[in-house]
């Protein structure tokens, strides 16, 4: 299991990258959407991403004035922020 460290430093990397894609993992656990498990799936996901600093590179770049489309194919959570945007719009009846 990776140190606490690690672990706390890819879950904020795993938050400012659903926050980039105009998601809020804290309000999706509240609903219901991501169940605590997945997001304990998704930041151990995160600690075994081989280049954590492309990450922090990419989001170096984000403005938050308009949430990105899509997550960096780098991304190993790229599929569940895909799910969790379809999820989330589905829920908001669009």
């Amino acid at each position: 299991m990776p140190a606490s460290r690690t672990l706390h430093r890819h879950a904020a990397l795993l938050s400012r990258m659903a926050e980039s894609l105009g998601l809020d993992l804290s309000e999706a656990l509240m609903q219901g959407v991501l169940a605590g498990e997945d997001w304990r799936n998704a930041v151990l996901r995160c600690t075994s991403c081989e280049d954590p600093e492309a990450c922090l590179a990419w989001l170096a770049g984000f403005d938050s004035a308009a949430p990105l489309p899509t997550a960096p194919e780098m991304c190993r959570n790229a599929g569940l922020f895909d799910t969790l945007r379809r999820e989330t719009v589905a829920g908001d009846g669009r």
